[in-house]
């Protein structure tokens, strides 16, 4: 276990674990934190004020032996993706994912029962659509110091695993107006385990 860190310096310090020596440890409901060297990552870091610019949740499909991330993503929405793809094929340009990548767990024991219920809630939301404008929204609520979310059925990757764990009494601490990745990678109950990126 590694503690939450502070900055981007204290990741890049952190030791980059090979994927292929965690992949068999990973269980559905942990959870993938990403911070993008991409501009769009830059654009959400800055107007939601987190170090992280991405969160999603791991789902291991035992038939099929693979792991994959429950996400909500800009261009796709609410997806599935294979976690192998951020190693070496993201967005199908045969390159890794550019920028760091932390793995985490949950300290509090759930149950098989209501990790179904968690993941089944991301399933019922595949396709759903990336909500483009909140981080703007969230720009506007930040500035101005008043506002709230308006509950719609498009997601930000944070609000999508926010979501999901609610079903099971889960409440990540929201930032006033908005939850970003950086409130939920605060959380008490979130365990830092390892760097792969």
């Amino acid at each position: 276990m590694i503690r939450l860190p502070q900055s981007l310096k204290e990741i890049d310090k952190l030791k980059v674990k090979e994927y292929t020596e965690i992949r068999d440890n990973l269980v559905t409901g942990d959870l993938v934190f990403c911070s993008g060297k991409y501009w769009i990552s830059g654009v959400i870091r800055y107007f939601s004020g987190s170090m992280f610019s991405h969160v999603g949740i791991i789902y291991r499909d035992v038939y099929l032996n693979r792991v994959m991330i429950l996400e909500a993503e800009i261009i796709y929405g609410v997806r599935l993706a294979p976690l192998s793809k951020y190693m070496k094929d993201y967005h199908g340009n045969r390159k890794p994912y550019k920028g760091r990548m932390l793995l985490a767990k949950m300290r509090k024991p759930i149950s098989e029962e209501e990790m179904k219920k968690v993941i089944s809630y991301g399933m019922d939301e595949l396709t759903r659509p990336y909500d483009n404008w909140e981080i703007f929204r969230i720009l506007l609520r930040v500035l101005f110091r008043k506002g709230r979310k308006e509950r719609n059925r498009s997601y930000i990757c944070s609000e999508l695993v926010s979501d999901a764990f609610k079903q099971v009494g889960i409440k990540f601490k929201a930032n006033n107006t908005y939850i970003s990745p950086d409130e939920i990678a605060k959380d008490i109950n979130v365990e830092f385990i390892e760097r792969i990126l």
